[in-house]
């Protein structure tokens, strides 16, 4: 009889409340959840998005916009929470602040995790190569793998069923 403990699989899923970020965490529930296995639910607030002029800091419309951000990011922090617990996962939800695609690196590392998933957003060719994706970045920079879903409606299908006269 051997009494062999299967290593803990620790798993980071990046997650925006976005519906690619969804669909990557219903990924995970079918293909790889396993008991074993330490789910990191990572949430990404990244408040330095908004185009700040040197005239704007203190004002009250910039701080009730932070005040609204840290609100509705309070509320998915809670809904992932809700998430996990409905779906028995054993982990933790761990919110971060700043830009994202260096966040998700950094948690990764700091977690020690054994993999990488998050929901690829689908953009274009062109955009892509001016913005520079997270999913994309992640992928080329993590030390260890990385799975980027792609939603099912971001799959563009160049066939088309046109009928000949």
């Amino acid at each position: 009889m051997t009494d062999k403990m299967e290593k803990e699989m620790r798993v980071l899923i990046a997650m925006d409340g976005s519906k690619y970020c969804d669909y990557a965490f219903d990924w995970y529930l079918e293909n790889l959840n396993k008991p074993n296995t330490f789910v990191i639910l990572m949430h990404c607030a990244d408040l330095n998005n908004p185009v700040v002029r040197p005239g704007d800091i203190g004002s009250p419309g910039l701080l009730k916009f932070i005040e609204e951000e840290r609100a509705t990011c309070d509320k998915y922090v809670h809904e992932l929470t809700e998430r996990m617990k409905a779906t028995n996962l054993h982990g933790k939800v761990k919110r971060t602040h700043g830009p994202p695609r260096s966040e998700i690196l950094r948690v990764a590392e700091e977690e020690k995790v054994d993999m990488i998933i998050t929901g690829s957003r689908g953009k274009g060719a062109v955009r892509r190569t001016l913005l520079g994706s997270v999913s994309d970045h992640v992928l080329h920079h993590a030390h260890v793998p990385v799975i980027i879903c792609k939603h099912k409606d971001d799959t563009h299908h160049h066939t088309t069923h046109e009928s000949k006269k």
